[in-house]
């Protein structure tokens, strides 16, 4: 039954048929849709929405449950209960739950192993968990994810984390900035960036940055946080399955959201560049007149893949590839939360992590221990990848988990510990995981650094760049016709033979392919390095090229003199009168070749700054 209208300005909720105030039905509304028949009755859900926002979001309960409750409810007070109202209505619009229903992975996480204090008893709005929950949920870390290897979880959480179907890298994703390591340039302490994030005033954004530095998970975090304080809608999108129709529904919605109940939308377009520039610019009046604040991440340079229009109105934040100090926090923490123990850390005790000794009888399941030479061996060989160096982890702990239970299932085994060391990550990576993109941003830095390396004449540093493009996956051929232009560009006539020596490991690299022809890229590479520099014809024709550009009005008639006379009436022209056969003289010959306006031009000298 609904409750009674308000003096002011009401609105019925579609959900639970509640009358609010049009303040606090946007707050309602994302906790009616989200919760179950044991969540709060509508005066409750009404003192949270003036307190704090949504309250504390439960995990559904069966269908079956909720009509027991109901029936209990009305076989006690002989009237319907506001819960069972709500969980009625929730299976009539059910549209709303089916949107709903996919709990997004921050949920998961949450009821895996985030760290929820309770509430003080005094506090207005603070929900505890119901007791029930609190059986179905592993118990936690107690230090809050903070990658500190102090706490002595049970093998519980490792188990149901390593067993949920979901990668180690989703259900690790930060929830708060606090857990947020790496960035410290962009999000860290006092920097602008972070005060407008907390005080819920985000711009318009692209995130640029490799692969597994943290743009998807700002964005989760900046979600969690509007979704918390209610100011802000966020809806997620990606840009390799969605469409413009999409897009435009979005912002249709957010046009309806900011008019009907002043609530901003932010649109999180994962892997912008992969919309064209017609679908970018979409968006451009609606992120000018804040209808919607977009957040676009790309791996992709976006000079290159994002409208100039669009940049203009985004702040573009580059977030580095992280650091091996950074991945060390990163899976200090994902080894906290998966309860595993630490063999040979700095300082470290004999019980940190895992299960505290003298447990190991208890647990059915066998104690997993893994080296600390093994973390950072993760941590270097993920090259910066969190998603790669997190799963990476998972994949080798349950490898040596599935082998346990191989060994305990032969007759007369016993349970015996699970030590993950430094090889069984290896296999677990299975390559040194360089980041190399062949037609992206790394592809010109890598071909530049190449370059500048062998002009320099050193040939140390050209090695190193050719092998970070070979490994990385380059076609052999683009990095040989690059040394036959440097050849002709950088070396030129101080050494006339480099252009066949390039030429030659360009045919021979086409002959046999890789892996073979590598050393010929070599040893073209160091020839190069090492050869006399000389830049004469490359400027002289680029000072040619200048001429041509910056010559006003039409340009000049070739001589009389060196054109050529094939015909009778060519040469009654005059076409080649006058014209001095070299052979035919034994010494130099005085002749003009330039025309009569650029006569005494010297283009080895000459420079377009000169009159």
């Amino acid at each position: 039954m609904a409750h009674e209208t308000g003096s002011g300005d009401t609105v019925q909720c579609p959900v639970c048929l509640g009358d609010f105030e049009a303040s606090e039905i946007n707050t309602h509304l994302d906790s009616c849709l989200m919760n179950d028949a044991k969540t709060h009755t509508l005066s409750a859900d009404r003192e949270n929405a003036s307190e704090s926002g949504p309250p504390y979001k439960k995990p559904r309960v069966s269908s079956e449950s909720a009509k027991s409750e109901q029936t209990d409810s009305l076989a006690a007070t002989g009237t319907p209960d506001s819960r069972g109202n709500r969980a009625s209505s929730a299976s009539v619009f059910s549209m709303f739950q089916s949107n709903r229903s996919k709990a997004p992975a921050q949920s998961e996480r949450s009821a895996f192993f985030s760290s929820k204090q309770s509430a003080p008893a005094g506090a207005k709005g603070a929900k505890r968990p119901a007791p029930e929950e609190k059986a179905d949920m592993p118990s936690e870390p107690q230090n809050g994810g903070s990658g500190t290897a102090g706490s002595t979880p049970s093998a519980a959480p490792a188990r149901s984390l390593l067993h949920s179907g979901k990668p180690l890298a989703e259900l690790m994703r930060p929830s708060t900035l606090e857990e947020y390591f790496g960035q410290n340039k962009v999000v860290g302490e006092n920097t602008l960036l972070r005060s407008l994030l907390e005080s819920q005033d985000i711009p318009s954004l692209i995130l640029w940055g490799p692969p597994g530095c943290g743009k998807t998970t700002l964005a989760h975090i900046i979600s969690s946080n509007s979704r918390k304080s209610g100011a802000a809608r966020f809806v997620t999108l990606s840009a390799t399955s969605a469409s413009t129709n999409d897009v435009r529904e979005v912002i249709k919605q957010a046009q309806n959201e900011l008019r009907l109940f002043r609530r901003k939308t932010i649109l999180f377009i994962d892997e912008i560049h992969r919309f064209n520039k017609s679908q970018q610019d979409t968006f451009l009046p609606h992120v000018e007149c804040g209808t919607v604040t977009l957040i676009g991440a790309t791996t992709e340079n976006p000079s290159f893949q994002v409208n100039s229009a669009l940049l203009s109105r985004c702040r573009v934040l580059v977030l580095e590839k992280l650091s091996a100090e950074a991945m060390g926090a990163i899976l200090g923490r994902a080894v906290a939360a998966l309860g595993l123990r630490v063999l040979g850390r700095p300082g470290g005790g004999a019980g940190d992590g895992g299960t505290p000794p003298g447990r190991a009888g208890e647990l059915s399941e066998p104690r997993v221990c893994i080296e600390q030479k093994a973390l950072d061996t993760i941590a270097h060989l993920c090259d910066g990848d969190a998603r790669a160096g997190l799963n990476g982890l998972q994949l080798a702990v349950q490898a040596r988990l599935s082998a346990a239970r191989l060994g305990q299932s032969k007759p007369g085994s016993t349970s015996q510990d699970v030590l993950v060391q430094e090889d069984h990550v290896k296999e677990g990576l299975q390559r040194s995981h360089i980041l190399y993109d062949r037609a992206g941003e790394e592809h010109y830095n890598c071909i530049s650094a190449l370059h500048k390396s062998m002009r320099g004449s050193h040939a140390n540093g050209a090695l190193y760049w050719l092998g970070r493009m070979l490994e990385g996956g380059e076609d052999p051929l683009y990095v040989a016709r690059r040394l036959v232009r440097f050849a002709s560009e950088d070396v030129g006539m101080a050494d006339p033979a480099a252009l066949p020596q390039a030429v030659s490991a360009f045919q021979a690299c086409h002959f046999i392919g890789m892996p073979e022809c590598e050393v010929i890229l070599a040893q073209c590479v160091v020839y190069l390095a090492r050869a006399p520099k000389s830049v004469e014809v490359y400027k002289a024709y680029s000072n040619v090229k200048s001429s041509l550009r910056s010559h006003r009005g039409p340009l000049p008639p070739v001589p009389l003199h060196l054109r050529n006379a094939p015909t009778r009436l060519m040469k009654e022209l005059g076409y080649a009168k006058g014209y001095k056969y070299n052979p035919a003289f034994s010494g130099p010959v005085e002749q003009e070749y330039l025309p009569e306006e650029l006569k005494g031009v010297d283009f080895f000298t000459w420079t377009p700054s000169d009159p």
